[in-house]
């Protein structure tokens, strides 16, 4: 079995390169689902509401990942709070899920998508780690058009993570995706056929 870290900036296009590796018969997985999932876990649930108070709730008082990513993407101390709490959680729900499938598939190929994979120094996890690539330019364009905010809320978010060109260094593999899709698939087609399975 086989697991790959696929990593990449904000909005550089690792969702598409991981349903890319989906279609050619990976088994994906996504750390930013399984956080959403956390949120409906009771005991998450409670801590956060104790710690953050109802503010964090929508009408239906289920938790607002907007109203939560308000509070802290300017407080660092609130945000090593919100990681203390969900990231066990997401461990325990990827380690069940790789357990599971090298369970009925030996030979499985694993992509996790995890957008702090070096940042939280997870690379002796993996097997290979592939970076999707964007120039910073193009990130902030792509955010502000995606979030509908400003240039500068667009620049906040980026510094919540390491330098695109940094993680572009530390990667052994790098998908391109300042292209069409047309070519990001040629490039993920190239690294599934000769470098996946051909070993």
């Amino acid at each position: 079995m086989t697991v790959i870290g696929l990593t990449g900036g904000i909005a550089s296009g690792k969702t598409t390169a991981r349903k890319m590796f989906e279609e050619l018969g990976a088994y994906t997985l996504d750390a930013d689902e399984l956080s959403h999932k956390t949120l409906h876990q009771k005991d998450v649930y409670q801590k956060l509401l104790e710690h953050f108070g109802n503010g964090i709730l929508d009408k239906d008082k289920k938790i607002d990942r907007k109203r939560l990513g308000k509070i802290v993407i300017n407080n660092k101390k609130e945000l090593k709070f919100l990681e203390s709490v969900v990231h066990p959680k997401i461990a325990e729900m990827r380690d069940a899920f790789i357990e599971n499938v090298k369970k009925k598939d030996k030979d499985a190929v694993i992509i996790y998508d995890v957008p702090l994979l070096y940042e939280k120094k997870m690379e002796n996890m993996f097997d290979t780690i592939i970076v999707v690539y964007v120039d910073r330019k193009t990130q902030i364009k792509r955010i502000m058009e995606r979030n509908k905010i400003s240039e500068e809320g667009a620049e906040k978010r980026l510094k919540l993570q390491m330098d695109i060109e940094e993680k572009k260094k530390k990667a052994q593999i790098i998908i391109d995706n300042r292209g069409t899709l047309d070519d990001t698939f040629k490039q993920v087609k190239n690294i599934w056929d000769k470098t996946i399975k051909g070993g």
